[in-house]
């Protein structure tokens, strides 16, 4: 598809159904990411809050390359990929403000959205911890015969943990259905991929085991979901895992307390030249699929879901404090209450 940067080349023309869902899913986590933030500074929630912006066309390109049975798991970055697997964005704010109508009913927070509901196994806090979990919850799928595969996403900080090893060894070995995504944003924290490792093309580490590899423009929504798309047949038809990196950004700090100060200007200018949501708008308007009027429409109507989940978590009443010993074991164990 054309980029804003005006490096052009032939794509299919989508349906507008197909385009429009790529548009809102971004625009949906790109204004609830920007309201998270506002909120954040004006104390309505606590704890860390790490932001997707400038990422959204990985988690879009995602869902429409995979089925809602299929699992994802990802890391704490976890707002965006929540939106795009389907949870509410009323769901997902009350968890941020911690109300018992969250998505993790107010106990996990920005950090450990979940819902079996969605199949969406986590938000985790751990760096790296979702990974051996990713290829636990394939080799639960194969053990059982199903062909659903599960989506494990992780930034470019987790793959210099030693389970990012112990877990491709592992899938590799026993062929396991799970999709690896790295989210390379460039840092992790504060730290440049050249600052930390020789291989920069993380993609590259997946050969240490023979996996599959590759890169995807991450920047790209279109770049996404057409890569992705026989990379997840290979996984689902029982090849085995498969490592992809997604080349992206985000355009915030780690977090909101990180002021990004190792960065310059002109780096964050040359990756909003290629913001994902602008590279859309061009195509949309190169293939005359929409007038300025039905996207201002568009627009519009994301504002409003994301004002309304605001109204929501604001309304929405804080856990009971029995709900401190519920979802802590499966089954019942009433000794625990005596």
């Amino acid at each position: 598809m054309a980029k804003t940067n005006s490096t052009v080349k032939e794509a299919k023309v989508y349906s507008k159904e197909q385009v429009q869902k790529w548009f809102e899913d971004m625009m949906l986590m790109r204004r609830f990411e920007e309201r998270a933030s506002q909120l954040y500074m004006q104390q309505k929630f606590r704890g860390f809050c790490h932001l997707y912006i400038g990422q959204e066309a990985v988690a879009a390109g995602l869902e429409t390359a995979i089925r809602p049975d299929d699992q994802v798991i990802t890391a704490y970055r976890d707002h965006g990929p929540a939106l795009a697997r389907g949870i509410s964005a009323n769901a997902c704010m009350a968890e941020l403000y911690g109300k018992a109508t969250g998505c993790s009913k107010g106990k996990g927070g920005s950090m450990h959205f979940f819902s079996k509901e969605h199949n969406f196994l986590g938000g985790h806090g751990i760096v790296g911890g979702q990974i051996p979990l990713g290829a636990g919850v394939a080799f639960a799928n194969k053990y059982r015969g199903q062909d659903n595969i599960c989506v494990c996403m992780m930034g470019d900080g987790a793959v210099r943990q030693g389970v990012f090893h112990e877990a491709l060894n592992m899938a590799m070995t026993w062929k396991l259905p799970v999709l690896y995504i790295i989210e390379n944003n460039r840092y992790a924290m504060g730290t440049s991929v050249e600052r930390t490792s020789n291989v920069t093309d993380l993609y590259k580490l997946g050969r240490s085991y023979d996996m599959p590899s590759k890169p995807i423009d991450g920047m790209d929504v279109i770049d996404v979901y057409e890569e992705l798309l026989p990379i997840v047949e290979h996984v689902r038809s029982g090849k085995g895992p498969y490592l992809v990196e997604m080349k992206t950004y985000r355009y915030k700090g780690h977090s909101m307390s990180d002021p990004a100060k190792y960065r310059t200007r002109e780096e964050l200018n040359k990756y909003r030249g290629r913001d994902p949501l602008a590279n859309i708008k061009l195509y949309m308007h190169e293939h005359q699929l929409f007038t300025d009027e039905e996207i201002k429409e568009m627009e519009k109507r994301i504002k409003d879901i994301v004002e309304e989940s605001v109204k929501f978590a604001e309304e929405s009443p804080f856990p009971d404090l029995s709900a401190l010993y519920e979802d802590v074991y499966v089954g019942e164990y009433p000794f625990l209450m005596d």
